[in-house]
């Protein structure tokens, strides 16, 4: 069975594969197509290799439609785990030849197949069990679990030599491997599936995923007890943890740590079920409560989720196990539980800084955060920087202006149990919408709002990447002040640019001047003139990061507002603040030079 698929990419870098890559995208909606400038695709690429990289990096299926060694090269230094790498396929330009080069553990052959179907041509797929059998023992439906992999590879082996298969199948539905594998009754290679534990033996042993483990647990209730109990209560019933497809519990128990760390533990997802939906199992549950009713709105937590996911005609194989301030129950599925079809997860809200726009200053942890978000929140030009990293995703853009909008909006759907990214440029807490959403959290608005997993990746802010364009004018102490004066009065803002001036900090000013806001500007210009030279170096810095950036370093005293946009930060030095003669670099010295001459401070 292939793993779904995110958005391929299909690369396009001469005109005559454009034709070609038309016919594949009508027939393969929602391809994208990447294409040199001028060639007429959707998306862009500057530098091909790179591109591709970026593509790979991100977990995208890349369809190249030119040479298989451009594919190679450009992904050659990100090659790391065949188990997580995405498909690459290399199609030749004529559509006469269809080879997958990688990512065949993530349905690179599938895709290959799809691609020839397309084109009427036989795929170039060298991987003998998929030619023989259409996949790998290892090559399993979601959630199905093999008890020793390392005997996959003789198993394999047998197969093609040519030894069939002996089927035990107590639980689970067999016919996926029915259909891949021959079976005899006197086969050669024995394969059991089954949820229970059985003893040691010579069969390979294909786990199901057909139990639902619900759990209960008090407010706060620790990792260790959860844990312990689901283990006696697996053991005693002698069923295999390998087949547990999900933990299930009640919504409100969504942000108990020791319901995640189960989940993380078993190595499956952790599902909520609402109070009405539990309560409709009332019939089905050996031991209804009170109590718990009253409390909850449900009649039981941990058998009315286990019973709510393994579905229509499940069995209650465990009614509830208790412990101390724990719970559990395990129901079993008749043919197999989907997580994905389960409940609802619970929402995960990340709080991204982009950096000022090229991706080789957004950090890992937040290429990471995007990759794994099916939402993202933000201003659309911010969205728009992040390329190839939002192909798939669900966008919700709205206007400068919008940031509550923005940040209400990533809380809802994150509560609604969607992985969010709420993109900022810069870093995420410097001006920007972390600050916001942790007010509207203790604002309390909605209750849902705290159960949702948040997280704050920062990114490099615009102050960081101006000084680096300029030198190290940050090199000694230094402050961040926003001149935009509608949610800050200006006399307070008047306040701390008089205290900054007089404390001779470094300044770097944000949201400097907009259509609207013109003097605020000329203002802090005059504040700072009145205790530093005119000869103080500014550095004005645009579209950092972006194709046409812009970096220019003046003196104050000739410093001109009518210069600055929104998008331009401007930073003022220190009185000590210098030029290096003869080149563009500015510095702020920190006091090195005495160092070298006293000897002092050795811990600075």
């Amino acid at each position: 069975m292939p793993v779904p698929l995110t958005t391929p990419a299909l690369i396009v870098l001469t005109p005559g594969a454009m034709t070609l890559a038309r016919r594949v995208q009508f027939a393969m909606r929602p391809a994208t197509i990447h294409a040199l400038p001028g060639l007429g695709g959707d998306v862009d690429i500057d530098r091909a290799t790179s591109h591709i990289a970026e593509l790979f990096n991100a977990g995208v299926p890349v369809i190249g439609i030119c040479a298989a060694g451009i594919l190679i090269r450009a992904v050659a230094s990100s090659l790391a785990d065949k188990h997580h790498e995405p498909p690459v396929v290399a199609v030749a330009e004529d559509g006469s030849v269809v080879v997958p080069l990688l990512g065949g553990h993530r349905g690179a052959n599938a895709l290959a197949r799809q691609l020839a179907q397309i084109l009427g041509v036989v795929p170039s797929i060298t991987t003998a069990s998929d030619i023989r059998f259409g996949g790998a023992l290892d090559d399993l439906p979601p959630g199905w679990r093999i008890e020793e992999p390392e005997n996959t590879k003789s198993a394999m082996a047998a197969l093609l030599a040519g030894a069939s298969v002996r089927l035990a199948c107590r639980q689970g539905n067999a016919d996926w491997l029915v259909e891949r594998l021959p079976v005899a009754a006197d086969g050669a290679v024995r394969i059991t599936l089954t949820d229970e534990i059985v003893p040691p033996g010579d069969d390979l042993i294909i786990r199901p995923p057909t139990l639902a483990l619900g759990v209960g647990c008090e407010r706060g209730a620790s990792v260790e007890e959860l844990g312990s109990l689901v283990d006696q209560t697996l053991a005693a019933a002698g069923l295999a943890a390998a087949s547990v497809a999900c933990v299930v519990s009640l919504d409100l128990k969504a942000d108990e740590d020791a319901v995640h760390a189960l989940a993380l533990r078993l190595r499956v997802p952790a599902r909520f079920f609402d109070a009405d939906r539990l309560a409709a199992e009332k019939p089905r549950l050996a031991t209804p409560s009170e109590a718990v009713f009253k409390a909850t709105g449900c009649w039981g937590v941990a058998e009315g989720a286990a019973l709510a996911a393994a579905g229509v005609g499940a069995e209650l194989i465990v009614p509830k196990q208790k412990s101390g301030r724990a719970t559990v129950a395990v129901a079993r599925s008749t043919t197999g539980i989907d997580p994905a079809g389960v409940g609802r997860p619970r929402g995960s809200l990340t709080i991204v800084g982009i950096g000022p726009g090229q991706p080789a200053w957004r950090t890992p942890e937040v290429d990471a955060a995007i990759r794994c978000a099916d939402h993202l929140v933000g201003y659309g030009l911010y969205l728009d920087l992040l390329g190839p990293l939002a192909l798939g995703k669900t966008r919700h853009e709205s206007d400068l202006g919008a940031e509550e909008a923005r940040a209400r909006r990533a809380l809802d759907l994150a509560a609604e149990g969607h992985a969010v990214a709420l993109v900022c440029s810069g870093d995420a807490g410097i001006y920007a919408l972390a600050t916001l959403v942790f007010e509207l959290l203790d604002q309390m608005e909605r209750a849902d709002w705290r159960r949702v997993a948040i997280s704050v990746s920062p990114g490099v802010s615009a102050m960081q990447a101006a000084a680096a364009r300029a030198g190290a004018p940050l090199g000694h102490d230094f402050c961040a002040i926003s001149l935009s004066d509608l949610l800050t009065p200006w006399d307070a803002i008047e306040i701390r640019l008089r205290a900054a001036a007089m404390g001779d900090f470094v300044v770097a000013l944000y949201n400097p001047r907009s259509l609207r806001r013109t003097s605020q500007l000329t203002a802090a210009r005059d504040i700072l003139l009145e205790h530093r030279p005119s000869d103080t170096p500014v550095v004005l810095a645009r579209n950092l990061g972006r194709a046409d950036e812009a970096v220019e370093i003046i003196d104050l005293g000739e410093f001109d507002p009518a210069k600055v946009d929104m998008l331009t930060l401007v930073m003022i030095g220190s009185s000590a603040t210098r030029r290096v003669s003869g080149t563009r670099w500015i510095y702020t010295p920190r006091g090195y030079a005495k160092k070298r001459i006293t000897g002092a401070g050795e811990n600075a």
